[in-house]
């Protein structure tokens, strides 16, 4: 695999072996990034003022583009977290209600859930999902287990953050709609990572970041919504974009994109970001950077001696999970790696079971992988 390493900003002296948490950002990209902001503080009306609704029109123009819908149907956020808080405050959900989950989410958006359960009364449903994982239909039957007459809405993951899985969301998704619930989906690791087509996915809510595998400037992600059920969104932030006296056309956009004087930069590098991994045949590297996945995934295997979660190579793209032995020390264990082998990677504690992360990105090498595997090698023996 060729490696693009020379192309991004990172550490050379460090086995970076974790985009899946913050991203990295392409110097080409960068660059793009700063320019913005050296316009916004040329002429800071001028850019605000005048040009900042046409240069984010034609960002979401770009961006739906590359999702797969109409850029009215997206609303650029600074993550994930922030696209699903608009729409988890927004519903109008009670004491009578359910929201059905797996056990693999976010902690971020667990917590986001579990405090407006308190508020609000409804149940919040964590559903334990059996691992190791076999078929895909296994997966689905086992998340409907926890649906009732008073689910209303299911939220998940498209891409598990603990467990690196691809869930088949799809599948999800068309037996909500048959049976009148309502889907979020957290897509943090799938833009860039898998091919997304929104529209035809189906979600009512789809919240991606963009910062993460897509590779643009921290603080760049996405909120998407289905036209038919945009008018059940209400303003995290009210601002000039309520009763506008300006309409674009488009309430999901003037009730979520103005939200006072902010740095627009990194939303208006993202078409920057999607360019760069056109010119660099993105589907090469992603194949490449899944074969190295695959390549790490097994040699941890031989080392523990630990059945893997995953039945094949398509529960995962980029990034995988694999369980570690129960008898180390989760915080030591992730200091030695850094500090004596220079590898920074993930190592938590999830349901009980101790896993390490890996997260494989164009700039990753061969190199990479055996500094990881030499170092368990001696920290595991």
């Amino acid at each position: 695999m060729s490696s693009l390493k020379n192309q991004f900003l990172l550490n050379p002296k460090i086995h970076f072996l974790n985009h899946g948490s913050f991203g990295a950002t392409p110097k080409p990209v960068f660059r793009d990034y700063q320019r913005r902001q050296r316009e916004l503080e040329h002429q800071p009306v001028e850019f605000l003022g005048r040009r900042a609704t046409r240069l984010m029109a034609d960002s979401r123009l770009a961006l739906g583009k590359y999702l797969g819908t109409h850029p009215d149907n997206l609303v650029y956020t600074q993550n994930v977290t922030i696209a699903l808080n608009i729409v988890a405050r927004s519903l109008e959900l009670g004491a009578d209600d359910e929201v059905l989950t797996s056990d693999h989410e976010y902690g971020a958006l667990d917590r986001v859930w579990r405090f407006l359960s308190k508020e609000r009364g409804f149940k919040y449903v964590n559903q334990k999902i059996s691992l190791p994982l076999s078929t895909m239909r296994q997966f689905v039957d086992e998340l409907w287990q926890g649906v009732t007459p008073r689910t209303r809405v299911i939220f998940l993951s498209h891409i598990s953050s603990p467990t690196a899985i691809l869930f088949p969301v799809a599948e999800v998704i068309r037996r909500a709609r048959e049976n009148n619930i309502l889907t979020i989906i957290d897509g943090a690791h799938a833009p860039g990572q898998i091919h997304l087509d929104l529209d035809s996915l189906g979600a009512d809510f789809y919240g991606g970041n963009l910062h993460k595998w897509l590779c643009a400037p921290k603080g760049a992600g996405f909120l998407y919504a289905r036209p038919e059920v945009q008018h059940l969104l209400k303003p995290l932030v009210v601002s000039w974009g309520y009763e506008s006296e300006e309409p674009s056309g488009s309430t999901l956009v003037d009730y979520h994109e103005w939200m006072g004087t902010r740095d627009l930069a990194a939303f208006l590098s993202v078409p920057a970001a999607i360019e760069f991994q056109k010119k660099n045949d993105w589907n090469r590297v992603r194949a490449d950077c899944h074969g190295l996945a695959r390549e790490a995934l097994n040699q941890i295997g031989k080392l523990t001696k630990i059945l893997s979660y995953y039945p094949d190579d398509s529960w995962y793209v980029q990034m995988f999970a694999a369980q570690l032995p129960e008898s180390i020390n989760v915080s030591q264990f992730k200091v030695q790696l850094y500090d004596k082998y220079r590898i920074e990677v993930p190592v938590h504690e999830w349901n009980e079971t101790k896993l390490i992360r890996v997260s494989i990105q164009g700039y990753n090498t061969m190199g990479d992988i055996k500094a990881l595997i030499n170092a368990l090698r001696h920290l595991l023996s």
